[in-house]
Order: structure tokens, then C-alpha cells, then sequence
């Protein structure tokens, strides 16, 4: 293990200036994927790590609207939350679905939609092709094994998955990530908060090095709506989907007026499948309906032998969970 400087700030402000002015530093929140990534795994090695977990980032307030969540409340603070328990069950469900009872007392909202891929080969050393960790190599994962990588927004240059279930039941819901740096604050609408790979599969975010998240805003579903999160995976304990889906939907009149969908297990970043959507809304549920939807959502898929299974098995997700909320 590579030594490195362990700093506390004493605000915000000091823990933004301090990260910006070193290109070698790093936030610590829960750590339970940076410690991993630096102390297990070396894929980093930062010279300095920036601990925000005494920092008063950590509220959950409701209101009529909305939830505000603070950056370092914990998965499993948020999942108790009775406005979440209430009027979103698909963030409880997808924060449930994430990870152990230890790990959700530990690891933070921030930490959650800002956790590295778990593509194997980013996470080896070992392996020289990962454009993620070095630029220009190559992928490893398209001539390797790929059966938990994405099909959406992916290419040649990367097919590493994102891996939060969070994240996806947060992009169906039109969340706002509050974000401060040293230029000050601003917020970024998570939809537009991740990148996918591109030509530069190294770059994750909209972030500027040094910026914190220092919360997000949930807008709260109609109190009319039902939505779920289904997480299809090999276990049915802690494990990572093969393919998930978010789903909101508002029904008057036996006709779906709204409809929330995203997508898991499939994309480079959260999927928000707002084809999908559009086939609904307007409709009366029915299996054609969801088919419909289901068809519309996985476009253009970048197929591989190791993940061309995926693509009729989001569909099958896709439908599965509307046909749960819906009674159809």
C-alpha cells in the first residue's frame, strides 16, 4: 500500500479547496468501493484523501414536493425514511435490493451514484486494455468474458456497466444533484449528470475535479402513482443485476396517464427509457402494451456473445414490473 495523507475538514468550503488545489486528492465518504478501489484493488492511489463524514451533509428533510437528501446520509437511512416508505417505493426497493444490511449502514447517498464500475478488467490491475484506466489501451471486455456488462451506450471503446441500483430508480424520478465547487454551487439534473463512454470512457461525470455533491432533491411521486424497482439477478441475495427496472406509473381511468421507466443492468450510465414511456402513457395497461414499451426501451443494443442475452431479458424485466404495479 502506497502511504497518503488522511485530512478532516472542518467545513464544506475547506474540503472544496482543498481537493481542487491537488490533482492528487480525493473525497472519503463511507469508502466502502474507494478503499476497495485504493487499498484492495490499486487501480488509484491517491497522495490525499478528504474525509466529509463529520461534515453537515447529512439531513433528510421532506416537504410537499420533495425529498432533500444530504450527500453522506446512508443507503440505509434513506430506505427507513417514511416519505421514501411512503410515496416512492421504488427508491426503497432498489436501495434494498443493493447491497447487505452492513454495507447500507455504511456507504453514503453521494458515495452510491458516484461508485466505480465493477467490470472486471478496470478492476485488475493485471489487465493492460481498460480505456476506463488508461486512456487509449483498448477494451479488454469485448474480446472477454462479458456477461455482466452493458448493451446500452456502449461500444468498442467500453461496455463496462454502471453498477448502481439507486441511480436508476433516482433518473426515472427527475432527481437534481446539488453540487458545490470552487466556483460555487450548482445543480445538475441526474439525467444529465453521467456520461456515457464515447470517445473518452475515462470521464464518468459532469464533475470537475474538486467538486463535492453535497445533496439531492427526489421529487415526490403523485400520490396516486405506484412504481417498483425489479432486479433480476443470480442470487437472490447481495449481488449486482443482470437487469433491473424502475417503474412509475399514474392510472386514471383504466389509461395509463404517466409513466416513469429506467433502466439497470444494461447501460453504461442509468437508463432512462423515455421511448418506453412515451408508448405508454396514453395507453390502457395490457401485455401488448408493455411489449410495446419493453421493445421501444432497448434500441440499437451494442450485442456481444457474453451479453446478447440481456436483451431479451430486460424486455422480459420491463413487462414483468409493469404487469406487478399495474394488475395486468
Amino acid at each position: 500500500m502506497r502511504p497518503f495523507e488522511y485530512v478532516r475538514p472542518a467545513d464544506p468550503a475547506q474540503a472544496v479547496a482543498t481537493v481542487t488545489a491537488d490533482p492528487a486528492a480525493a473525497y472519503l465518504a463511507g469508502g466502502t468501493t474507494q478503499l476497495d478501489l485504493i487499498l484492495k484493488d490499486g487501480i488509484f492511489s491517491p497522495e490525499r484523501l478528504v474525509d466529509i463524514t463529520r461534515l453537515p451533509l447529512k439531513g433528510i428533510t421532506a416537504s410537499d414536493t420533495g425529498i432533500r437528501v444530504g450527500a453522506t446520509a446512508t443507503m440505509e437511512e434513506l430506505a427507513a425514511h417514511p416519505a421514501v416508505a411512503g410515496r416512492l417505493p421504488v427508491v426503497r426497493e432498489a436501495l434494498l435490493a443493493s447491497a447487505s444490511v452492513q454495507l447500507r449502514n455504511m456507504a453514503t447517498i453521494g458515495g452510491n451514484l458516484l461508485q466505480r464500475t465493477r467490470c472486471r478488467y478496470f478492476r485488475d490491475p493485471g489487465v493492460a486494455a481498460c480505456n476506463k484506466r488508461q486512456p487509449g489501451s483498448g477494451c479488454a471486455a469485448v474480446s472477454g468474458v462479458a456477461r455482466m456488462h452493458a448493451i446500452l451506450g456502449a461500444s468498442e471503446r467500453c461496455i463496462a456497466l454502471h453498477a448502481s441500483d439507486l441511480a436508476v430508480a433516482l433518473v426515472a424520478l427527475d432527481t437534481v444533484v446539488q453540487v458545490q465547487g470552487a466556483a460555487g454551487p450548482r445543480s445538475v439534473p441526474l439525467t444529465g449528470f453521467y456520461r456515457e463512454p464515447g470517445d473518452t470512457p475515462e470521464v464518468e461525470s459532469v464533475l470537475r475535479h474538486g467538486e463535492l455533491i453535497t445533496g439531492i432533491e427526489i421529487p415526490l411521486l403523485p400520490g396516486s402513482a405506484r412504481s417498483t424497482y425489479l432486479k433480476i439477478r443470480d442470487r437472490a441475495s447481495y449481488e449486482f443485476a443482470l437487469t433491473s427496472a424502475a417503474v412509475a406509473v399514474v392510472l386514471e381511468d383504466g389509461v395509463i396517464r404517466d409513466a416513469r421507466v429506467a433502466l439497470g443492468g444494461v447501460g453504461t450510465v442509468p437508463w432512462r427509457a423515455r421511448a418506453a414511456e412515451g408508448v405508454l402513457r396514453g395507453a390502457a395497461p395490457s401485455a401488448g402494451t408493455f411489449r410495446a414499451a419493453a421493445e421501444a426501451a432497448i434500441q440499437d443494443p451494442f450485442v456481444l456473445p457474453g451479453t446478447a442475452f440481456k436483451v431479451e431479458l430486460a424486455k422480459r424485466t420491463l413487462v414483468r414490473a409493469m404487469q406487478s404495479i399495474t394488475g395486468a
